[in-house]
């Protein structure tokens, strides 16, 4: 697996990547020492590089997150931004461009070692590591981090459920919080506080990948208090909280019982670090402009309406990057929705939908091109092809109505469509699909609702899906990891399907596509496993389940004061917030 040449190449990427300024650092428009640099110079470069420490990085975002929890949390940007505070088993590398998509040991001192079928993973963990208190991490509080974040949904139900899904006996272990025996699930063993190994039903060629989430971030079983952790979470990263208020922010400050002699990948250059939730999405953006704010925490890019100012003004568009997200924004037709249990209804949709229109109101190019399929083109397993192609990308009325006669609704018919409210991106999408749709006779009722409790409270719980009759549900998906399986997994398996929390919004449970996501996991050859992704992502389109809307881009704003920016393909197109730091 060439574990020792890609640790050392990404260790000396960092080291040199942070330690040029000390020498004068490069002064060019591509980014370098006390540059702004030039439009999209962060998505191939470290703009305003600085290997100094102190100063206050300050985030802020439009919504509060699903949760700061590194086990109960499925947003991109917190899994980004968990790893200042928690690590993990492995990450994705800091780094520019593709070298920001390798996969790095973390806590564990290598990557993962497979058995020959790739049903046995092992990892030993790196000696000194401790929280926060100083006592000792082991391989028991990963192995209890995993068991509760998968599978407590009565407390934590807003991540993942892989592990749930993969470990032998997965589907039994009732978690820690009901199953009272200590050991826990019998799958995962730790014959050594620095050994820890997992034995899985199926191969999982990935499982390297797998052990970046925030979920292998230790945890010990003494201080978790379920749901209420997040109050009180114990930090095996550079920083630790020094206070945190549920729906208003948060302050870290430096973990002095870190040891940057056991992390090569955190260069932990502020002294504190603040959050800021519920900040209106043009309020977020001013304090860009005016440099009274270090980063967008959502990593989404500025609102439609800040799009012209920045795009126009010389000086403001030097310090924007438009980075791929390798995400997809989509629609999800939920099957157990009348009359979306129908497919001629869903195939109604999707020849129906003006998708130009769409784009339009997402602001254009810059928030990304017009989408076929769900996996976009950045991502391994990607194949092209359009079943429901239509001139311009402005639908074809004649084939809706075609569609919605064989589905007995002639005339059309009304449901409701959901999208986040405070994301005003998404809100004026579907505006426009409403606007859209209604020329052929179906009548959309947005609802909207906050991005915070999005999937634990409204789309991604089929109780209240079924109650309100939310047929249409918007969403936007990123990979977990830069592969087929990493994109589509969560959101097509029926096994992903939660009481809340759960992103498989179509409540699709296709007992074929279900097997062909598992017979490809299991495929070690990788050019097979790619052209897998291809075949279950052209399968999902021929149930027409969901509607592609956009390959997203993200519009970001850096402020002149904020140093070490570069965009991270692994975090959906984002910045890279292990590195940040900030001259003020």
């Amino acid at each position: 697996m060439k574990t020792k040449r890609v640790t050392v190449l990404v260790a000396t990427t960092v080291v040199l990547a942070l330690g040029a300024s000390a020498c004068g650092g490069s002064k060019d428009d591509k980014g370098g020492k006390g540059g702004a640099g030039a439009a999209d110079a962060a998505l191939t470069s470290i703009v305003n590089k600085s290997d100094k420490k102190g100063g206050t990085v300050s985030f802020e975002m439009s919504d509060e997150p699903d949760s700061l929890d590194p086990g109960n949390t499925y947003y991109g940007w917190v899994q980004n931004f968990s790893r200042l505070y928690g690590r993990t088993l492995t990450s994705f590398a800091p780094a520019p461009g593709k070298e920001g998509l390798k996969v790095v040991p973390d806590l564990a001192e290598s990557l993962g070692k497979p058995s020959a079928d790739a049903k046995t993973w092992t990892y030993t963990l790196k000696k000194g590591l401790k929280f926060q208190d100083g006592t000792p991490i082991t391989s028991k509080d990963v192995k209890y981090a995993v068991e509760r974040s998968n599978f407590a949904p009565e407390a934590l139900s807003n991540g993942p459920t892989y592990f749930k899904a993969h470990l032998i006996g997965g589907d039994k272990y009732q978690g820690p919080y009901k199953d009272k025996n200590p050991a826990g699930i019998a799958s995962i063993e730790t014959p050594d506080d620095s050994t820890i190994v997992f034995k899985l039903k199926n191969a999982f060629a990935d499982f390297d990948y797998l052990a970046t989430f925030s979920q292998t971030a230790p945890v010990p079983r003494a201080a978790d208090k379920g749901a209420e952790y997040v109050k009180h979470i114990v930090s095996s990263g550079p920083y630790k909280f020094s206070s945190y208020e549920e729906g208003k922010g948060a302050t870290l400050v430096r973990n002095e019982n870190w040891d940057p002699k056991t992390d090569s990948i955190r260069p932990a250059l502020p002294d504190k670090i603040t959050v800021r939730f519920g900040v209106k999405q043009e309020t977020v953006d001013a304090n860009l402009i005016s440099d009274n704010l270090t980063v967008d925490g959502a990593g989404t890019g500025v609102a439609p309406a800040t799009q012209p100012k920045v795009l126009t003004d010389a000086k403001l568009k030097k310090q924007t990057d438009n980075p791929y997200a390798g995400a997809t924004s989509y629609i999800g037709l939920n099957v157990n929705v009348a009359p979306f249990n129908n497919i001629e209804c869903r195939k109604a949709v999707q020849w129906g939908l003006d998708k130009a229109s769409v784009q339009a109101a997402a602001g254009g190019d810059p928030k990304g091109d017009v989408a076929s399929t769900l996996i976009p083109p950045s991502v391994a397993g990607y194949t092209k092809f359009n079943l429901y192609e239509t001139a311009g990308n402005k639908g074809d009325e004649a084939k809706a109505k075609a569609a919605l006669a064989k589905c007995g609704q002639p005339n059309g018919f009304k449901t409701n469509l959901s999208a986040r409210s405070d994301r005003p991106s998404e809100m004026a999408m579907a505006t426009a699909v409403q606007a859209s749709l209604k020329k052929i006779g179906i009548e959309a009722e947005i609802k909207s609702f906050p991005a915070g409790k999005y999937f634990q409270n409204f789309a991604g719980n089929p109780s209240y899906v079924h109650a309100n009759k939310l047929g249409m549900i918007m969403s936007a998906w990123g990979a977990d990891w830069p592969t087929g399986f990493g994109f589509l997994d969560q959101i097509i398996n029926g096994s992903a399907i939660k009481p809340s929390g759960g992103n498989n919004v179509q409540e699709l449970n296709d007992p074929a596509i279900n097997k062909m996501l598992n017979d490809g996991i299991a495929t070690t050859d990788t050019a097979a496993r790619e052209k897998i992704w291809g075949q279950v992502d052209k399968a999902v389109a021929e149930g027409a389940t969901a509607v592609p809307l956009l390959y997203r881009k993200n519009l970001l704003l850096r402020p002149a004061s904020a140093t070490n920016v570069t965009v991270s393909e692994a975090y959906l197109g984002m910045y890279d917030y292990l590195l940040m730091g900030s001259a003020k």
